[in-house]
């Protein structure tokens, strides 16, 4: 089967033509840029207008077929803007009526995820996927792609673009801003916010154009700008294949273009012993072999045609039933003698303390982090877990106790506890048995948030269950606050990992929890954090 692909759910207008041997056999696309203000949706829905029927054709030549070879139609039914997405879904309604063949709509950030596993070989990878409208960390997990961690705000790319325009630089601004960072290798100190699984661009967008006006040399605001972005993208994916057990990360959308990303990713996945791949550059950007390769996936009968071809600006990834993997991939990562656990960002290895079992969590050096950065997070890291460690217990938390804490090494020896993670408890055990326990992980979860305390990384690996009683681990990302939306959003991380181990009971065993929590006020926070728009 051979199908044609239609991208365009943004500047770019792309037509791609792929057969199910996973043969691409034509790539064609035009850019649109704005010289100013970004992306208009109407202009970029012209664009398309104007395009596509020259592309198709330019494709059909490169492939050297004609509209008699083509079996299916496809095209991306978002995420992405209203007008854009219009135009495209138009188009590929009238071609495949003219052609008198099944049409089917996909979701444009999957088809990111397989056409990098298509042209890398990669087989089950974490997917870091940034671009202009989308920052995403996917990974594949029981029946549907994952979203581990996303920005909270702005796009990755969005963000490289608005600071290049508030700056007086131009758009694209992903390329002008490397080019300018490449000039130096000094920094200035910019606002790194990771939470959890999720990371936000704003707060370091406003700092860095203030920066600039304040007098701040335009080069070295580049490069600090890109150093601390990249190092949160890095920093969240690297959670994500400590959290999974993955042994490959997949980079894919348009700001792949940017070297230092690719480098500090690369440098990253060594420092981890697993395996790092990139598409081809052609792939990285928005393109229509992507759509065409996922057509050719998610076809089937039922899921095709006029009546299903609607579109959707906020198509979210892990809103569509992955089909065509029906395959569990076995990970094995093989670690170095002395190491107990690889952590996103600490080593754990056992060792006696006064003849106690003990834990040493130490904070290594991460060489993809600038060494002011670097030193700046282990140290404020170390010692706010340990004060968090402690404090949590006045509020009725069950936590290791410390028996020693190195800041100039950025080491914690604390007690040994044996006990299997929460995660693990799940998956053993019937859901119907797990109510009270839930609750009770809620319940000490609302005290420790009662003394203004943030987990910051509240997954179901960082709670031990010993019988029937919870112990919090890693406050490694812990901080103080009383806000609302702190609450929100670490409650929100704890639903993830939820969703991510047995997303059918997710719901059931969330509400559980909640009502372990008892806070409506929370629980509107939560929701209102969930609806937030979180494309382009």
């Amino acid at each position: 089967m051979i199908c044609l692909g239609i991208e365009g759910t943004a500047e770019k207008t792309g037509i791609g033509i792929v057969d199910s041997d996973g043969n691409i056999l034509a790539t064609c696309g035009d850019q649109l840029y704005p010289e100013v203000g970004g992306i208009h949706p109407r202009e970029a829905a012209n664009f398309h207008a104007e395009h596509i029927v020259p592309l198709i054709r330019d494709a059909l030549n490169e492939s050297n077929l004609t509209l008699n070879d083509i079996d299916l139609v496809s095209f991306a039914k978002g995420p992405g803007l209203g007008p854009a997405l219009r135009t495209i879904a138009t188009a590929a309604r009238s071609l495949s009526q003219n052609i008198n063949v099944p049409l089917i709509g996909v979701n444009h950030c999957i088809g990111h995820v397989e056409i990098g596993k298509l042209t890398t070989g990669a087989e089950d990878p974490v997917t870091l996927y940034a671009s202009g409208g989308n920052t995403q960390i996917i990974s594949y997990e029981t029946g549907r792609y994952r979203i581990i961690g996303e920005t909270l705000d702005i796009a990755i790319g969005n963000c490289l673009d608005q600071f290049s325009r508030d700056v007086g630089l131009g758009h694209p601004g992903g390329p002008i801003v490397e080019k300018h960072a490449l000039n130096t290798e000094d920094t200035v100190e910019l606002p790194y916010i990771v939470k959890g699984m999720d990371l936000s661009f704003s707060g370091i967008l406003t700092s860095a154009i203030n920066r600039y006006k304040k007098g701040v040399d335009l080069d070295v605001v580049c490069n600090s700008f890109q150093e601390t972005c990249f190092a949160m993208l890095c920093e969240v994916t690297e959670r994500a294949l400590s959290y999974t057990g993955k042994d490959e990360v997949l980079l894919c959308g348009g700001v792949a273009a940017n070297s230092k990303l690719r480098s500090m990713l690369k440098t990253m996945c060594d420092e981890h012993y697993v395996d790092f791949y990139m598409p081809p550059m052609k792939y990285c950007g928005d393109n229509g072999s992507m759509i065409a390769r996922l057509g050719l996936l998610s076809y089937e009968d039922g899921a095709t045609g006029i009546e299903n071809s609607y579109i959707n600006p906020k198509y979210r990834t892990d809103q569509v039933d992955v089909t065509w993997i029906d395959e569990k991939i076995e990970h094995d990562i093989v670690l170095p003698d002395g190491i107990r656990h690889k952590g996103a960002e600490a080593d754990i290895s056992e060792v006696l303390w006064d003849d106690l079992p003990a834990i040493v969590k130490n904070r290594v050096s991460k060489s993809y982090r600038t060494e002011a950065l670097d030193n700046k997070l282990r140290s404020e890291r170390t010692r706010e877990e340990a004060k968090l460690l402690s404090d949590a217990k006045r509020y009725g938390v069950n936590t290791p106790f410390i028996y020693s804490v190195d800041f100039d090494n950025f080491n914690i020896v604390m007690e040994k506890i044996d006990a299997i993670q929460l995660q693990d408890k799940i998956l053993s055990s019937d859901t119907h048995d797990l109510e009270e326990l839930l609750m009770n992980v809620g319940a000490m979860v609302k005290r420790m948030h009662g003394g203004n305390i943030i987990h910051g990384d509240l997954t179901t690996a960082n709670i031990l269950i010993d019988d029937k009683t919870a112990i919090l681990i890693d406050f490694g990302l812990g901080k103080y606050s009383n806000l609302l939306e702190d609450y929100g959003t670490d409650l929100l991380v704890f639903k993830k990992s939820l969703t991510t181990i047995i997303p059918e009971e997710c719901d059931k065993l969330f509400n559980w929890f909640l009502s372990g929590y008892d806070s409506k006020e929370v629980e509107r926070k939560i929701d209102e954090i969930e609806k937030r728009g979180r494309y382009l």
